[in-house]
């Protein structure tokens, strides 16, 4: 169960909505001017909601790091390796 509460609201009510959140475990949806705009959560949940957006970005990066594997997987070490030397050279030469 969750509640709501506008700002200035809150501003003359903050201990007893902070130990309500604390010690009952609800969490607020903060408005203002009537629109959600923030929440005022347990930290344990923060800390759940840390943890899933760390699991999802990790997620997000293996797909990509598995998709450029999968396209970089036609070219040989030696054509990598080419390439390189050919940018370094094409680096130096801009450089100088």
């Amino acid at each position: 169960m969750q509640k709501t509460i506008g700002v200035s609201e809150l501003q003359t009510d903050l201990h007893g909505v902070v130990n309500e959140v604390i010690a009952q475990q609800i969490p607020y949806i903060l408005t203002l001017r009537d629109q959600p705009e923030a929440a005022l959560i347990p930290y344990a949940e923060f800390l759940r909601f840390l943890i899933w957006k760390e699991d999802e970005i990790l997620a997000e990066f293996d797909a990509v790091l598995s998709e450029l594997a999968e396209e970089n997987a036609v070219y040989t070490v030696d054509e990598i390796e080419a390439d390189i030397e050919a940018a370094i050279a094409e680096a130096r030469s801009i450089a100088l």
